[in-house]
């Protein structure tokens, strides 16, 4: 896959996880990675950015596989940017896939 179409949408993928739960760095990548090809490198600097903009807390759980792990929790801010990136989404894929199937009307 394209890894411009990848970077597109990884905030989207990222924000809509976390919509549905709490989770870890690590444990957010194999989602991700599970359906599209990315690597851990590329989704761990834009954690710290979405927390740097108020998208996410962030708190500490200890594990019994090793150090503590920091889980990310959605904002109001962080749904409210979700919900923003979901309407763009499908307002993008409608439109896109409008020229692909039918061409230019």
């Amino acid at each position: 896959m394209n890894p411009q179409f990848k970077k597109g949408v990884l905030n989207l993928c990222v924000l809509a996880l976390l919509e549905k739960r709490d989770m870890y760095g690590y444990e957010l990548v194999q989602a991700i990675s599970s359906k599209i090809d990315i690597s851990e490198g590329a989704v761990y600097p834009l954690l710290r950015r979405l927390t740097a903009e108020g998208c996410f807390t962030t708190y500490m759980v200890e594990s019994t596989e090793g150090p503590a792990r920091k889980y990310y929790q959605l904002t109001d801010t962080g749904k409210e940017q979700l919900d923003t990136q979901k309407m763009e989404w499908q307002q993008f894929y409608q439109a896109v896939n409008d020229l692909v199937n039918k061409g230019e009307q």
